[in-house]
């Protein structure tokens, strides 16, 4: 299985969920096909119900047995996987090398923490491992040929 995204956050209060794509373009999603989102160690199938675009890196859905707001909140921060291929899709940024504003190399992202409503990932520094979100307001660029993350860092990110 392949991880295409992580629900952000519930929308309203009839179980509708935001969620945010990961290495995925929404335009190759075919909500006809099940994803799988995690349920004590289990991968649980879910259908789309309804499907809403939001720009290249988000969607409002309503999936299969989500009916109410507090069925959204427990899925929030859970990750979503698909069973299909994508040409172009590059699972994740680990093994990546993530660089500031400027372009200067920080570190090497390890691995993502599943934080519930804040997708974030380990970066390996000069001066230990980091905690950083990975917000799409804070991306700059992601060029996955020369496999670089460039991101506007927080004030201080890397100094805890």
């Amino acid at each position: 299985m392949q991880r295409i995204a992580q629900v952000l956050k519930s929308n309203g209060k009839d179980g509708e969920l935001v969620i945010g794509f990961i290495g995925t373009d929404p335009e190759e999603i075919d909500i006809k096909e099940p994803v799988y989102i995690e349920d004590d160690g289990l991968p649980v199938p879910y259908f789309f119900h309804s499907f809403q675009r939001r720009g290249n890196t988000k969607a409002i859905v309503r999936i299969t047995g989500v009916n109410s707001l507090d069925d959204a909140e427990e899925l929030v921060g859970r990750s979503i996987y698909a069973d299909w291929e994508y040409d172009n899709a590059d699972e994740s940024f680990e093994g990546w090398i993530l660089a500031d504003a400027t372009g200067a190399n920080v570190g090497t992202i390890d691995s993502y923490e599943d934080i519930p409503g804040n997708l974030c990932i380990n970066v390996t520094t000069p001066r230990g491992t980091v905690l950083v979100p990975l917000h799409e307001e804070l991306i700059i660029s992601a060029d996955p040929d020369a496999r670089v993350l460039t991101m506007h860092l927080p004030d201080g990110i890397l100094e805890l």
